[in-house]
């Protein structure tokens, strides 16, 4: 009666322990992290591009606002590591994967079109803008910055100096002047402006030196980070910053309350989605 026992007993855990593995059958069981900006806009934007990919899937609706808790579909067994969108490019080593935006990526000697293993379309959705605080856009020296990155010289330095990687979304090109304003009483004038390293501050140099001509000074002061650049011109230690696209700003004004517009998109930088220690998308689609 007693070997009768555990023999029933054996042979139910043979069938459960077939069962379990039945079970688990075509599931990854390996985890594959994958960084991506902890900031509300560009989190979301992040896991649209993994989503296009067909990497994850969203729930309805979830758009520009989408976390990592709006997955609905995980069936490559993907963690999201939420990190400071300026630290992905040092964090990537550690991931298997990162999504970085292109300022940070060219900033630490990545390029977006040769070493990105995907990246997302040049939508206008996510231009990166030109902004004041609110009451400011008409100024003379504030329009004067406006026409000179409006100007066909930005225009040209972003197709040749980054051939793709950004892309000017300016429709109707300046000479670099605004014919409306007085330049000569802006003679002596100094503007000040916070921007990103890259490729911001690089395409505001040319835009520095059409305004020299005019006998302005432009003076570009640079951040690595996505908070100060906005929180100086609110306070109203710089005029402008140059930075960040219009979702981004929206947040940042609603959850700080702050009261900075946007007087004018420059470029686009698509995201791109980059190996750390997967150096293919193979563990994404096997």
């Amino acid at each position: 009666m007693k070997k009768t026992t555990k023999l029933t007993a054996l042979v139910l855990a043979l069938v459960l322990t077939l069962a379990l593995a039945l079970t688990g059958c075509g599931k990854k069981t390996t985890t594959i992290q994958i960084a991506v900006p902890n900031d509300t806009t560009n989190e979301a934007r992040a896991l649209l591009l993994l989503e296009q990919q067909g990497i994850i899937k969203l729930k309805d609706g979830a758009g520009i606002t989408a976390t990592k808790n709006d997955i609905v579909e995980n069936p490559h067994n993907v963690e999201i590591v939420e990190a400071e969108a300026a630290q992905l490019p040092n964090v990537k080593q550690d991931v298997d994967y990162a999504v970085i935006n292109s300022n940070y990526a060219i900033n630490a000697g990545l390029n977006p079109l040769k070493d990105a293993l995907a990246i997302e379309g040049s939508s206008s959705a996510y231009g990166n803008i030109l902004c004041v605080k609110e009451g400011n856009e008409n100024l003379p020296k504030i329009l004067a910055l406006k026409a000179a990155l409006e100007s066909k010289q930005v225009a040209d330095f972003i197709t040749e100096k980054y051939a793709g990687s950004v892309v000017s979304t300016v429709t109707n090109p300046t000479d670099g002047y605004d014919s409306s304003l007085d330049y000569a009483a802006l003679n002596g004038t100094t503007i000040t402006i916070a921007a990103s390293p890259t490729p911001h501050a690089e395409i505001l140099e040319v835009a520095k030196t059409i305004l020299a001509a005019k006998g302005i000074t432009l003076d570009i002061q640079s951040y690595n980070d996505y908070v100060v650049p906005n929180t100086v011109v609110d306070d109203g230690t710089v005029d402008a910053n140059y930075f960040q696209h219009l979702p981004y700003l929206e947040d940042f004004n609603k959850e700080q309350g702050t009261h900075i517009v946007s007087i004018a998109t420059i470029h686009v930088e698509p995201m791109g989605l980059y190996g750390g220690k997967q150096t293919s998308l193979d563990a994404l689609t096997k």
